[in-house]
């Protein structure tokens, strides 16, 4: 089954098709101008947003394909008269796509792609598939990691990369800068060594671990005495997906801490790489 992102499965399979830009956006609206969907006879790549200014946008290209004679350029006002109440204008541009378009727009893609934020999540348990389902729907790219072979072969959804290896820490050591960590296996002496070493790194995106107020104390306790690091403990997010929901269903923890390492991923690419470096905090539910 093809990647909801493999654009060269859709090109392959949809070859006449318009390509839909955003070139301009003012005021409120659903998408800014670094977004584009591709439309064919019956299918769609992508998205400009979606709702009524996506169907137009639609409609219009697919009036194109036809060969009917049509603007490659729109400006379309979000407001009452189209059934949007965002009160932004968008601009939208249209072009076939011909070989050189082709090629530009797969290495677009592959270039969004690559540069999209690691996520490791170490444990293939019930916590742990739930966070990796959950980070499956965003552009992130998952790693989950295990020592038990059994549990890693048990996985099996789109887009998520698995690990097997008897030394987990080796993999956040090998882990491109501004990654994220998410620590939940079986063993809570092997989630301590993990963290420690996910936050001797100054460059991690986030750092979280399962646990409860017994098992941060401890590992607090732990980081000073064995370590001798107890400096570390403060950009640690513990327990994972905060506090303020008192449910301990893996999919409702798995949801909140997709929340967070999302929050924490966007916030350290735009900040160019500083969030890191200060106090990690839970986004708050």
């Amino acid at each position: 089954m093809a990647s909801r992102d493999d654009i060269r499965h859709f090109l392959s399979g949809n070859a006449a098709c318009i390509l839909v830009e955003v070139s301009g956006a003012a005021g409120s609206t659903p998408r800014d101008t670094d977004a584009w969907m591709l439309v064919a006879k019956e299918r769609t790549f992508a998205t400009i947003g979606g709702g009524q200014l996506e169907y137009m946008a639609i409609d219009h290209a697919r009036q194109l394909l036809k060969g009917a004679a049509g603007e490659d350029r729109l400006t379309i006002p979000l407001g009452p008269e189209i059934g949007q109440c965002c009160g932004g204008r968008v601009a939208l541009a249209f072009k076939g796509v011909d070989p050189e378009t082709r090629a530009a727009l797969i290495e677009r893609s592959d270039t969004e792609i690559a540069r999209r934020p690691h996520v490791y999540i170490f444990g293939a348990g019930h916590v742990g598939d739930a966070l990796a389902i959950a980070l499956s729907l965003v552009p992130v790219r998952t790693v989950l990691v295990d020592t038990r072979e059994e549990e890693l072969s048990a996985v099996d959804v789109r887009g998520i990369e698995t690990c097997l290896t008897a030394m987990p820490e080796a993999v956040v050591r090998d882990a491109p800068p501004g990654s994220a960590f998410v620590i939940l296996t079986h063993d809570h002496a092997l989630d301590f060594l993990i963290a420690a070493e996910a936050l001797a790194r100054q460059d991690a995106c986030y750092v979280g671990m399962i646990g409860s107020k017994t098992k941060r104390a401890t590992f607090k306790n732990w980081l000073s005495r064995d370590i001798e690091r107890p400096d570390l403990f403060d950009r640690l997010v513990c327990p994972i997906g905060g506090a303020a929901v008192k449910d301990k269903r893996p999919a409702v923890i798995a949801a909140l801490a997709a929340a967070e390492v999302m929050a924490a991923a966007l916030n350290h690419a735009t900040s160019g790489g500083e969030a890191s470096h200060g106090q990690q905090k839970p986004v708050k539910a």
